[in-house]
């Protein structure tokens, strides 16, 4: 009896551990099956590598609910790629934001699964990547403006949003001439953060500004930023830089105006404001401050019909990280009809042209004509500004 109940219970142990083993640290069900036939269906796995814990984990999130929702839209009916039929199957790993545990992830993927596409949303992760995705043959779905990620020479990187260049230009014109020409810089540490701040501070100065302070904030570790907010403030700023995951970047803005700062705020790409507004309250808060243009505000051909079944599936609003993952999906699925092939990451890369035009019109919700030769996405760059407690769009001309 008592060996029965030893069996019994060493045999409920090895089925926990099994199903644990098939659900990631995401709550999101995953498959260690290789892409190829999985219970008489053909299946294609494609992997993410992003922040699902930590203090970017609501970044994650969102960039995991584009491609989520992209995927159970496509698994409905399936897509035909040389007379067969196949679904997609999305296992996804948290990396902490640790382009370390990018790398290990990938190669977890790529080895267990067979991704033939892994999509990560912070340039640290993508730069690990590109190590080594030429040899593996996988294509990096890159979500970071970072324009060096396109400049390296990597023919198997798609970097989907578009450069931060094009912000220098409208964000430093708009806030030099409404709040003046002082600018303390408090970039995020991220690979991201620095490159963001190295590009937009000689600009400033270049444009006739001066840059009274310079410092960086870790969101990994910080979450009460008063005493770098003082210093800043200190020297008595006409506009602070800030950005990184919207909710911390929300709350040094929070934190700036009760230290009594009044003027206006650039927000690097990665904050958005309508989700910075989801923790402050209210746009009061942030007038003055210029970042991307919210989603929801845009005027894209496929935007309302997504916002409202991603209201309903979510309960929010979707942010950009939801709309160009979501898109970027739909690309890469035509792009491998074009190419008549589901596991060659070469090939697959090779028509993600073709991939672009054949985007069914309400899916476009972000309206891409082409991808550059580097491997850039080609996207117009819209700003909007925080004016009067609404988001209004600043002319880019």
């Amino acid at each position: 009896m008592r060996k029965r109940k030893l069996l019994f219970l060493i045999s409920f142990i090895v089925m926990l551990f099994t199903l644990s083993a098939c659900i990631d640290g995401s709550g999101t069900e995953t498959s260690n099956e290789s892409t190829g036939s999985v219970d008489g269906e053909n299946v294609v796995n494609i992997g993410y590598s992003g922040p699902l814990s930590g203090a970017a984990a609501y970044y994650g999130e969102n960039t995991l609910n584009g491609l989520q929702m992209a995927v159970e839209e496509i698994n409905e009916e399936g897509f035909e790629v040389n007379g067969e039929t196949y679904k997609l199957n999305l296992v996804s790993l948290d990396d902490q934001y640790l382009p370390n545990e990018t790398a290990a992830n990938a190669r977890r993927l790529v080895q267990e699964n067979e991704t033939p596409i892994i999509f990560t949303p912070h340039s640290g992760g993508v730069y690990a990547l590109q190590v080594f995705n030429e040899k593996e043959n996988f294509i990096i779905g890159a979500y970071s403006s970072e324009p060096a990620i396109t400049e390296k020479g990597n023919s198997l990187t798609v970097r989907i949003p578009p450069s931060y260049h094009g912000y220098l230009e409208p964000f430093t014109d708009y806030t030099m001439e409404r709040f003046g020409p002082k600018l303390a810089a408090i970039p995020p540490v991220t690979q991201y953060g620095q490159d963001w701040a190295e590009a937009l501070i000689p600009y400033w100065e270049e444009q006739g500004g001066e840059v009274v302070h310079e410092s960086s904030v870790d969101f990994a570790k910080d979450t009460d930023f008063f005493t770098l907010l003082t210093n800043a403030i200190d020297e008595d700023p006409d506009v602070l830089f800030i950005g990184g995951p919207s909710e911390p970047t929300a709350s040094i803005a929070t934190q700036a105006r009760e230290l009594g700062f009044e003027g206006g705020f650039i927000i690097m790409d990665q904050a958005k404001l309508d989700e910075m507004k989801n923790i402050t309250e209210t746009y009061e808060l942030l007038e003055g401050s210029i970042g991307t243009m919210p989603l929801i505000n845009a005027d894209y051909p496929g935007v309302p019909e997504f916002v409202e079944k991603y209201r309903a599936k979510y309960d929010k609003d979707p942010g950009s990280e939801a709309g160009f993952h979501y898109v970027s999906m739909y690309i890469f699925v035509e792009a491998m009809k074009a190419a008549g092939n589901v596991d060659d990451a070469e090939v697959i890369y090779e028509h993600i042209q073709d991939g672009l035009d054949a985007l069914p019109e309400d899916k476009k919700v972000y309206v891409i004509p082409g991808i550059d030769e580097n491997g850039g996405f080609e996207i117009l760059t819209r700003v909007g500004a925080v004016e009067d407690g609404e988001i209004v769009p600043i002319d880019l001309e």
